[in-house]
Order: structure tokens, then sequence, then C-alpha cells
């Protein structure tokens, strides 16, 4: 990820990219197809300047088109990332970081990767957060000193795998 401006590319694993593909087919495919019949049958009902329905429904249907957008451009600006290419002497993304919590003592493993992919409750972190941000670059024994909303995290880097 070095070198690129962060928003340029998007850094996606194989398996994350053919999801996005699968769900771009399926907007475009049966997605758009029901939305056409939700409309078609709001027309049917009449005065259009006074139908909810047919508002909604277009309403819909900006949404819709709106996230197809969005995932082409995901799509468009992709570039595929594997773990076994990135090296493991230091924090980058994909790197599986084990963390000591230097106040409570308690250890953390998290997986960094892109925004797109970030889940907290999977222990997935994207690389743009405060936490992600503040390890790229860090070794085992490195302490870093994080700022995020609820105060200052201080973490020592405990171990790297991919």
């Amino acid at each position: 990820m070095q070198g690129d401006e962060i928003g340029t590319n998007v850094y996606l694993t194989r398996e994350r990219l053919s999801e996005i593909e699968a769900e771009l087919r399926e907007l475009k495919t049966n997605g758009r197809k029901t939305i056409a019949a939700k409309i078609a049958e709001a027309r049917g009902h009449g005065d259009l300047s006074e139908n909810a329905e047919y508002d909604a429904a277009k309403e819909e249907q900006q949404h819709h088109e709106l996230k197809i957008a969005r995932l082409e451009l995901t799509l468009s600006r992709a570039k595929i990332i594997q773990a076994s290419d990135l090296p493991n002497d230091k924090i980058y993304i994909l790197s599986r970081v084990k963390l000591k919590d230097l106040k409570s003592g308690q250890n953390f493993e998290y997986l960094l990767v892109s925004p797109e992919e970030s889940d907290f409750e999977a222990n997935k972190i994207s690389v743009t957060s405060p936490i992600g941000k503040a390890l790229l670059g860090k070794k085992p024994g490195d302490s870093v000193e994080i700022t995020v909303p609820v105060g200052k995290l201080r973490y020592e880097v405990l171990a790297i795998s991919r």
C-alpha cells in the first residue's frame, strides 16, 4: 500500500473481490427487475403526482443505482492483494497482529484489512482506522500510542503473522 494515496486504489483479497462481483451481478439483474416491477405496479395505480407507492419505488431505484455505481467504482480501483506477497517483518495490510494492552495487560489479535473488508466484531480492522494507521510499519517489540475517540490506547506489538 505504500506509495499510493488512500482512496486511489482499493486493496481487496481475491475472495472479497469475488463477493463484490457477485453482489453487483445480483443488483444489475434481479435487483433491477424487482424495482422495475414495483415501479410498473405503482404506475398502474393512477395519478403519479400523488402516488406514494410510485415515489417510494423511484427512491428505491435511486438508492439501488447508487449502490451499483459505488460497487463499479470499487471494482475499477481494485487491486488484488495476497498475504503471501507481503513481507512479514513489519505490519502491513493483511498482517495478523498480536497486541498487548499496556494498561490492562490483556492481549488482542487483529487482522489489518482494507476499509471494504473491515469487520470490528470479527477483529478485522481497517488500515485507515486510527488503530490501523498507528500500527502500519511497526515491528514486534514496538510500543504504540493510539488516539481514539474514547482516549488514548497504548499497545505493545507482540507478534506479526499472515
